[in-house]
C-alpha cells in the first residue's frame, strides 16, 4: 500500500552528452527517464516512502521503459495506464555550463495528456497519506479534469496534497492561462514547494515575502520557496525563515527540485506536526536541500535521485 501517489506527466529527457551546448550543437542525446511527478515518486521510494505514480503514458517502448524504471525504483505502478492513442512524451533538454537547462517538448498530443477521471485510481487515492501534483496535467484535457478530481478526492479521504507549479511557460497556450490554472492547482493544496521564479510569475511581485503573502491562503500548512544555490526559504501559519543550500559542482540541475519535494515531503509523512516546530522544520529543509544538490551531480532527473544513506552521509560532511 503506498503512503504517498504523485500524479502527473512521466515522458524521457534526452540530455545531451556534452554541458553548456544548445540542442543545434549537442553531438548527441543519452534517454533518461524523467517527468517532475515520476521523479518525486522515485525521490520518495529512494528515501523509504512507499510511493506510486499515477497517470498515463504510451504502449510503447518509452512507456514501458518508463514503467520499467519507476518498477525497479520500488515505486507501485499499478495506478499507471498505458495509451493506444497517443505516445509517450519526449523532452530535449539542453544543459548550460552551469548544469542550467533549456527544454523543447513533443507532445501533441502526448500519453499524459489523455488520462481521464475515470482512470483515476480512487482505492490507491483513498489508502495515501498523499497526494502530489504538478501544472503540467493541468494544461489540457482530460488530464486537468482527472488531475482536480484526483485531488479533490484525496482532499475529501483525508489526505495531504502536494502541489508543485512547476513552470514550463511553452507548454501553455499562453501566460495568462498558465497564471490562472498555476494558481488554481496551488488554491488546492496544503504543501507547496515552488521556486522564486515561480513566485514571481504568479504574483508579478520580485518581492519574496510580498509574493508569498499574496499566494497564501487559509488551507496551506507549509510553503518552501527554492531559491537554487541560494537555498531555500519557508514559510507557515506561524513563522517564516531561510535555510542555506551546499556547493556542489553541479552537472545538471534538472529534478533538483524534484529531490527536493522528494526530501521535504518524506519528513512531513513521517511527522506532519515537523510544520509546527521551526527548530525540525529546519532540519527537514536542509535535508531537503541537500537531496535537492546531490540531484545535480549527474545528468538525468531519475538516475540521480540520491537514497538516504547518501544523502546521511553528504550532510555528515559538511
Amino acid at each position: 500500500m503506498a503512503n504517498a501517489i504523485c500524479l502527473g506527466e512521466l515522458l524521457i529527457d534526452f540530455v545531451p552528452t556534452v554541458t553548456g551546448t544548445d540542442l543545434t550543437d549537442a553531438p548527441a542525446f543519452i534517454k533518461a527517464p524523467g517527468g517532475a511527478p515520476g521523479n518525486v515518486a522515485v525521490g520518495l521510494a529512494r528515501l523509504g516512502v512507499e510511493s506510486a505514480f499515477m497517470g498515463k503514458v504510451g504502449d510503447d517502448a518509452f512507456g514501458h521503459f518508463l514503467a520499467d524504471t519507476l518498477r525497479e525504483a520500488g515505486v507501485d505502478v499499478s495506478p499507471l495506464r498505458f495509451s493506444t492513442e497517443a505516445r509517450t512524451a519526449l523532452a530535449f533538454v539542453s544543459l548550460q555550463a552551469d548544469g542550467e537547462r533549456e527544454f523543447m517538448f513533443y507532445r501533441h498530443p502526448s500519453a499524459d495528456m489523455l488520462f481521464t477521471p475515470r482512470e483515476v485510481d480512487m482505492e490507491a487515492i483513498n489508502r495515501a497519506q498523499l497526494l502530489h501534483f504538478g501544472s503540467i496535467s493541468l494544461i489540457s484535457e482530460p488530464s486537468r479534469s482527472a488531475t482536480l478530481y484526483a485531488v479533490d478526492a484525496a482532499r475529501a479521504a483525508g489526505g495531504l496534497v502536494s502541489y508543485d507549479p512547476n513552470l514550463r511557460l511553452p507548454l501553455w497556450p499562453d501566460a495568462d492561462t498558465a497564471r490562472k490554472e498555476m494558481l488554481l492547482g496551488f488554491s488546492k493544496a496544503q504543501v507547496v514547494k515552488l521556486s522564486d521564479d515561480e513566485s514571481a510569475f504568479l504574483t508579478g511581485l520580485s518581492d519574496l515575502n510580498a509574493a508569498c503573502q499574496a499566494l497564501w491562503h487559509d488551507d496551506l500548512k507549509l510553503m518552501v520557496v527554492t531559491r537554487g544555490q541560494a537555498g531555500c526559504v519557508y514559510f507557515t501559519p506561524n513563522f517564516t525563515g531561510a535555510v542555506e543550500s551546499f556547493t556542489v559542482e553541479a552537472v545538471d540541475a534538472t529534478g533538483a527540485g524534484d529531490g527536493f519535494v522528494a526530501g521535504l515531503l518524506q519528513g512531513v509523512l513521517l511527522d506532519p506536526t515537523i510544520v509546527q516546530d521551526e527548530a525540525r522544520l529546519r532540519e527537514l529543509c536542509r535535508f531537503a536541500n541537500a537531496v535537492g544538490a546531490l540531484a545535480t551531480i549527474q545528468r538525468g532527473a531519475i538516475p540521480a535521485l540520491p537514497n538516504r544513506e547518501q544523502v546521511k552521509e553528504f550532510l555528515n560532511s559538511r
